[in-house]
């Protein structure tokens, strides 16, 4: 193996990117039409586990929805979520009363501090027409002297997040966005304000890249402390250093070194997930994330008394009226995208 290469492991559903990191989950589902109200035809929820939908063997999940799929209301305490669509649409609905919807190319970041609800749900906004949804969602620590900021979340949408093309002689392109990070000297948007990826000497870098077949790009070299993996999620087979990766790997690549990346002859999709680590210790209970067993009873008994907020929604899977394009309403702003599409 490279001595660039730690390790290669096959793709999976849910995975550890290692410390800033905790989890990076993949969701991709072949969603049918929609049945008027954003949900799945009545007729094809037969035989499904509703409320704990996750048959792998399936094209879709319901997840925990029983009508629209997705995650109704639940609380989390200690770390951020970045969730990435590819494809889709996501409604976004929360204890402060915040929401919105997002779709192919945004990103949502969130982060959820000293606690806060809420629904992320996948409309089924097309009728005639099937509604595949695939996005990543990363779970991003915060250290123990953030871990009761103030929540918060903001929208990266598509047409706002800095593009790097990346040409090679023979005019193959690579494309990277930029979501956290910098690539080539072209720096991500501002991250949330308390968040690890704020500080740059963090090193934080989140790229999601599309590679035409023949293309190349590069990572640049870091610190020798730093955790990158590479996630090749879709296409045929890279070249890492001379070392041939057919997809549907994880590449778990060193920090301290340029590293080339070569595509093959089909196109191309990649994740890269880099970032210095917090150094402290993790614990991790269902929806919280703290330093210590003790915290995570607090973070229980906190929300058991206050909800974090409450719910002001009348049903814990909010969605919005099936006609609404994107936006994000937060505090006390309606933020719409640069361009409208659904």
């Amino acid at each position: 193996m490279s001595s660039k290469i730690i390790k290669i492991s096959k793709f999976n559903f849910r995975e550890n990117p290692e410390d800033p990191y905790l989890a990076r989950m993949h969701h991709l589902d072949f969603y049918p039409k929609g049945n008027g109200k954003m949900g799945v035809p009545k007729e094809l929820l037969k035989d499904r586990n509703l409320g704990e939908d996750f048959d792998f063997s399936k094209d879709w999940k319901m997840y925990y929805g029983k009508e629209v799929p997705g995650f109704p209301a639940h609380p989390h305490r200690g770390f951020e979520t970045v969730t990435i669509v590819l494809q889709g649409f996501v409604d976004h609905a929360d204890s402060a009363g915040q929401s919105g919807k997002y779709g192919a190319g945004d990103v949502q970041w969130m982060t959820a501090g000293k606690g806060m609800q809420h629904s992320e749900m996948f409309p089924l906004v097309h009728e005639d027409k099937d509604n595949t949804m695939e996005l990543f969602q990363v779970w991003l620590n915060l250290p123990a002297k953030d871990k009761f900021v103030e929540p918060s979340y903001k929208m990266l949408w598509n047409e706002e997040i800095p593009k790097v093309v990346i040409e090679n002689e023979q005019k193959q392109k690579a494309t990277v966005n930029v979501i956290a990070g910098c690539m080539k000297g072209t720096k991500s948007l501002e991250p949330n304000p308390d968040s690890w990826a704020n500080k740059e000497e963090n090193h934080v870098g989140i790229y999601t890249v599309t590679m035409e077949p023949g293309s190349s790009f590069s990572l640049p070299k870091l610190t020798s402390t730093l955790n990158r993996n590479l996630y090749f999620y879709r296409g045929e087979s890279i070249d890492i250093d001379d070392q041939r990766i057919a997809a549907e790997s994880s590449i778990k690549l060193v920090g301290d070194e340029s590293i080339t990346i070569t595509n093959g002859d089909k196109e191309s999709y990649l994740l890269v997930l880099e970032g210095e680590p917090i150094n402290e210790p993790v614990v991790n209970h269902g929806p919280f994330v703290m330093n210590t067993f003790e915290e995570i009873q607090q973070a229980y008994r906190d929300y058991q008394k206050s909800q974090f907020g409450g719910w002001p929604w009348d049903v814990n899977y909010h969605v919005t009226p099936i006609d609404v394009g994107r936006f994000a309403k937060h505090e006390e702003k309606d933020i719409r995208p640069p361009e409208k599409f659904f």
